[in-house]
């Protein structure tokens, strides 16, 4: 059973080598020392990014990445602690990603793995809203995007 889904919604996408994207996520989530619950990538336009933007976090701006932790209650067992697997839903606007890949001259498909594991991290705990959270993230992110598997 696949616990990494990958979803479109208002445009044209299709994510390429889906299977190397679940191993590198799932690897991640080893390294970071977290179980996998579910993780739901929906790749959409900016319209729709929008739309959860405004709607959910009040903001009325465009950007590439919405993450939303879904949150597990662990079974109570008396006197055993449980760690939450890390679930939640990852929204991606591919035209902030293209945009960005431009602007940064990064690639596209090395913006698309930097939004994808950003999400992640904001799944394992990791914020970005201060200075030094952000650097913390980038770092993280750097890391993480040179474990990729190699594509053949």
């Amino acid at each position: 059973m696949q616990r990494i889904h990958f979803f479109v919604e208002q445009i044209k996408f299709t994510l390429k080598h889906k299977a190397k994207h679940r191993s590198w996520i799932l690897q991640t989530l080893q390294q970071e020392k977290k179980s996998l619950g579910e993780i739901n990538y929906i790749f959409c336009s900016d319209a729709f990014l929008l739309e959860i933007n405004t709607t959910f976090l009040n903001h009325k701006t465009l950007t590439d990445i919405i993450t939303f932790p879904i949150e597990h209650l662990p079974s109570p067992i008396v006197g055993m602690k449980l760690k939450a697997p890390i679930s939640g839903e990852i929204y991606i606007s591919i035209e902030r990603v293209i945009e960005n890949a431009a602007k940064f001259q990064s690639g596209f498909e090395n913006e698309l793995k930097r939004v994808m594991i950003h999400g992640v991290m904001h799944l394992c705990g990791y914020g970005d809203k201060s200075a030094s959270e952000a650097i913390k993230m980038r770092k993280k992110e750097a890391f993480y995007m040179k474990r990729f598997p190699v594509l053949s």
